[in-house]
């Protein structure tokens, strides 16, 4: 069965162009027109990425994005008249696996879709998972865990989450991070590595103000440890 992608894009004519390229690149692209029809046809039937317009009625895409990521870690490339650092940092804090500037070479379009696609489907062999104190990170399965229950993920922190866990005690700086999740994450900035940590923290520590595993060595970088004893 050819992967399903939902295309989020008010602009009827650039949804065609867009849809037409995708069908012909192999793949069965359904189109939406503004993000609440996004978020529910999300809801009926996950599809296997999302091409996410940011300026669209009824709900924009940065809010679609903040919406679907409570739950779901489907890979989403975002459609953007904005090509600012900050626009792009702001689209990974929110969640956003890629970023696309209007505008563009649908040529373009389809190899960043096909990149996300095969990184989404990409398991490493033979690895039974990490932990590290209450954590764990299963990277075959793409999944984290604290003391048990599965925590969910956008695709840049497990990228950081996961480079921090294969040595743990290890200080990483923001430029080292940065190189070890490029693969994953192909927008990864320092900055973005910062956003990425605020939001591991809200999600792993007890108490994000004062963290216990995610440390930040100062004017070094961070390292992740089993706790207060780690």
């Amino acid at each position: 069965m050819p992967e399903r992608i939902l295309i989020a894009e008010d602009d009827p004519r650039q949804a065609e162009i867009v849809r037409r390229y995708l069908q012909a690149a192999g793949w069965d692209p359904v189109v939406v027109g503004d993000g609440r029809a996004a978020i529910a046809a999300i809801r009926q039937r996950v599809p296997d990425l999302l091409v996410l317009d940011v300026l669209m009625p009824e709900i924009d895409g940065r809010d679609v994005c903040r919406v679907l990521r409570v739950d779901h870690d489907l890979p989403i490339l975002m459609l953007t008249a904005r090509s600012s650092a900050d626009d792009r940092v702001l689209g990974l804090e929110i969640g956003a696996d890629d970023y696309l500037t209007k505008p563009y070479d649908p040529r373009e379009l389809v190899a960043r879709v096909r990149s996300l696609l095969r990184r989404a489907t990409a398991r490493p062999a033979g690895d039974d998972g990490l932990r590290v104190g209450r954590i764990v990170v299963d990277t075959a399965g793409h999944t984290v865990r604290v003391d048990g229950a599965e925590v969910p993920c956008t695709r840049g922190e497990f990228a950081v989450l996961a480079a921090l866990a294969a040595e743990p005690g290890r200080v990483f700086s923001r430029r080292q991070l940065v190189e070890r999740i490029s693969g994953l994450d192909r927008n990864a900035t320092d900055r973005g590595i910062d956003m990425h940590v605020v939001n591991l923290r809200r999600k792993l520590e007890r108490d994000p103000r004062r963290p216990e595993h995610l440390l930040t060595v100062h004017g070094v970088g961070y390292k992740l440890t089993g706790g207060a004893a780690g």
